[in-house]
């Protein structure tokens, strides 16, 4: 009931961005997790052929989100949101209406690219549009975002029932219905103009020390939350012996997000930069108890540490998120809150890509060393020490000291 109340003292710019956040996530996610199974069952390709058009889709989003960023800035986040929802819809209709490896490649192209575009400008839209309560704005986003990442595969699950083409299409229906309220409903403001070029801006992002000092902080953050999708599912349906227990790392993140996200970032408001860091520290931490039971035999009653894991994992995030997404903005110009979010993604996302190698390479060796504990130790480490990062800037003053308002409407 608090969060449909806090929902509803917002404008409804950013009721709508949180809608679309939930039929983002809901639309990529019934879609992406079961695109490596249609591609090599389906339609027959090698392990090569997938893992190229699975790149492809990563390198075009995360290479791309500076692009998005400066487009925000510079044409407007409300152009930037729907042109990325109306990218999605093609290429996820590609997805369904092509078997061919050209094709195939276009749609990865498209959809990747679309990521790098509605990503940073969705939160550009947000952070203007949410003024002074950009944390409490961001803290719902979280909501719907992860409501949406467990929705989306449910929903995703039951359409291959018929065939992955069902899949795509419901996906790429989803995206065109976000895309045409958006053009009916978000409201267009001005575009300050810039003084200088796109490079002058890019330049003066990258000169920023205090936030590449930031951004390579948070490294750590978006690590971990990958293994949400890879590490933990893995490790409980290896603690149970069942496969269908993944789905419960969801269940759980998606009720408590519900619970506990906007008590924990008003509890928290005025210790933000704190906040951060504790946060980090709790996402390491979580690898702790699912670390106990690695490499021993398959027992149900082992799915609670590991859960437990998964809980206190969304309990850091809870913490983090809102007030890191708060305090990206505040570390330059107005004017550049889109280039900000484009590098601060473009570096996560690079992060989330070697961490997770290295994740994967852990587990492997875990299996052939019988180390089944090296993979949750790194991420361990990993929270730890993104905590102790955050937690040296503050201490050296290097971050906002409070929120600025970006884009206020009057």
């Amino acid at each position: 009931m608090r969060t449909l109340h806090e929902i509803r003292t917002f404008p409804p710019a950013i009721r709508l961005l949180l809608i679309n956040q939930f039929g983002v996530n809901t639309g990529f996610y019934l879609l992406i997790p079961y695109l490596a199974v249609h591609l090599g069952e389906d339609l027959g390709m090698s392990a090569a052929v997938v893992g190229i058009v699975l790149g492809v889709r990563n390198l075009s989003q995360q290479g791309l989100f500076l692009i998005g960023g400066s487009a925000a800035d510079r044409l407007g986040a409300r152009g930037v949101v729907i042109a990325g929802c109306a990218v999605r819809t093609v290429g996820f209709a590609l997805f369904a209406l092509g078997d061919g490896l050209a094709v195939l490649l276009a749609a990865s192209v498209l959809s990747g690219l679309a990521g790098a575009l509605f990503n940073p400008a969705v939160r550009t839209y947000l952070a203007q549009e949410a003024g002074g309560r950009k944390a409490e704005a961001f803290a719902l986003f979280n909501v719907f975002a992860t409501t949406g990442a467990l929705v989306g595969p449910l929903l995703g699950s039951v359409l291959l029932l018929v065939d992955f083409r069902a899949s795509a299409l419901t996906a790429a229906g989803i995206f065109a219905l976000l895309t045409v309220a958006q053009a009916l409903v978000l409201p267009a403001r001005p575009v300050p103009p810039s003084a200088g070029g796109v490079l002058a801006d890019w330049r003066e992002v990258v000169g920023n020390r205090a936030f590449l000092a930031f951004s390579l902080a948070m490294v750590g953050m978006f690590t971990l939350e990958n293994q949400l999708y890879l590490l933990l599912p893995d490790g409980v349906r290896r603690a149970t012996g069942w496969d269908g227990a993944a789905g419960l790392v969801f269940l759980v993140g998606t009720l408590a997000n519900l619970a506990l996200q906007l008590r924990l970032t008003r509890a928290l408001k005025e210790h933000r930069a704190r906040a951060v860091g504790a946060g980090l520290a709790l996402m390491g931490l979580a690898f702790l108890p699912p670390m106990l039971v690695s490499g021993a035999a398959p027992h149900l009653w082992h799915a609670v540490p590991v859960l437990a894991g998964v809980l206190l994992l969304y309990v850091g995030i809870m913490v983090a998120q809102p007030f890191v997404m708060e305090l990206v903005p505040g570390f330059g110009r107005p004017e550049l809150t889109g280039t900000y979010f484009g590098i601060f993604y473009m570096v996560s996302g690079i992060a989330a890509a070697v961490g997770n190698t290295v994740v994967g390479w852990a587990m492997d060796a875990g299996d052939e060393h019988g180390t089944a504990w090296l993979p949750w130790a790194f991420c361990v480490l990993c929270g730890l020490a993104s905590a102790a990062g955050v937690t040296w800037l503050r201490r050296l003053g290097a971050l906002p000291a409070r929120a600025v308002t970006v884009g206020a409407v009057a």
